[in-house]
């Protein structure tokens, strides 16, 4: 609690001396003090006023007594403990998030999102070093989410707006159900496993098969009677890939590194006016990520660590999404002035099944 503070003047032909003696004897608070042609001046609080109210007569002193103007307590104020605790209050809010909204105008939009945020331990009061960055924040929320096609993010201090951006709808409606189809095999491989939507099994796990095989029928056979319902789904099977390639020997790279994080504080008399400063936007972060990029040659002796990872990437970008490379084999590599080629056998595994039509003559008449 701040104490009051009075400023005192004494003056007269009494002994000024003698009262300053008697209030610095009985331990009364002084502050301030002047005595300017036997003037005394000084700032004392209200157990002072009392003491000098006492004896100033036996003094023979005159008192002006006056409330203190309030720079000195703002003084004061700057230089206590009280100040730099109120200064330390936000600089150690601004380290945490303190509000997460999500901007839609849907609002089971709005729960989704919210619930995959809480899921992701994206919540107030969540120090900011521990908040993942961006792309892996989109990644999460896209995840299993078809609606959403991009979501922005906008962070101002220890406040955190995720815009999510929907697909746009699409007018096109399919009354025409497809035709009832099998599934075969687009090409030959063992069969690892079967994720069927509709249909029977035909040929079953590690099965070798062949290209145009048929893998899942459409046509369900149940006490004489016939039901063409069709298959749907996929069909998983391990097969080799013969890959031809040609690269140029020199091969240009872009690295993306660490994230950098700056802070820079946003300090009250530096506002233009445009804002309202708040204790939230005591700090602001910026965050970017480093990238490098640069150029390596193609040698003999890469094959195995740089050669097929890169060949990898590229095979899996140019096949569906749920691919995977078990195994390969280099059948040969060879390197020129400026380019390299060659030939590698690649173990895939992948959907084989694709739809054919079932034949009229197989539906059940009537």
């Amino acid at each position: 609690m701040m104490h009051k503070r009075y400023a005192v003047k004494i003056s007269g032909d009494g002994d000024l001396a003698g009262l300053l003696t008697k209030l610095v004897t009985i331990k009364t608070k002084i502050t301030s003090l002047s005595v300017v042609d036997g003037v005394a001046r000084f700032r004392t609080d209200r157990n002072g006023l009392r003491a000098i109210r006492r004896n100033r007569r036996h003094y023979r002193l005159k008192v002006v007594i006056k409330v203190a103007d309030l720079e000195s307590g703002s003084v004061n104020f700057f230089t206590s403990s009280r100040f730099l605790i109120a200064c330390f209050i936000p600089f150690a809010a601004s380290f945490f998030l303190w509000t997460v909204d999500v901007e839609s105008d849907m609002p089971e939009v709005v729960d989704r999102i919210e619930r995959k945020l809480e899921k992701s331990s994206i919540v107030p009061l969540r120090p900011l070093a521990l908040i993942q960055d961006e792309g892996e924040i989109r990644r999460t929320l896209m995840l299993d989410d078809p609606a959403l096609s991009w979501v922005r993010f906008k962070r101002v201090g220890t406040s955190l707006t995720v815009i999510p951006m929907l697909s746009p709808l699409t007018n096109n409606i399919i009354d025409k159900e497809e035709p009832a189809s099998n599934l075969v095999a687009r090409t030959g491989g063992v069969i690892t496993r079967f994720e069927l939507k509709k249909g029977e099994r035909i040929s079953r796990i590690h099965q070798t098969v062949k290209k145009g095989d048929l893998l899942a029928t459409g046509v369900l056979e149940q006490g004489g009677k016939t039901t063409v319902v069709g298959a749907d789904g996929a069909v998983y099977a391990d097969y080799w890939v013969e890959y031809t390639f040609t690269l140029p020997k020199k091969i240009d790279f872009q690295l993306q590194g660490e994230e950098i994080v700056e802070y820079s504080f946003n300090l009250p008399w530096n506002q233009n006016g445009e804002d309202k400063w708040s204790p939230q936007s005591l700090v602001k972060t910026e965050r970017y990520m480093k990238e490098t990029a640069g150029q390596f040659v193609l040698k003999k002796g890469m094959e195995e660590t740089v050669l097929i990872p890169l060949l990898k990437n590229k095979l899996l970008s140019e096949s569906f999404s749920k691919a995977i490379i078990k195994d390969e084999k280099v059948l040969h590599v060879t390197f020129d002035n400026d380019k390299v080629s060659g030939t590698i056998l690649f173990l895939i595994n992948d959907n084989i099944a694709v739809k054919r039509l079932i034949p009229k003559e197989t539906e059940p008449i009537g």
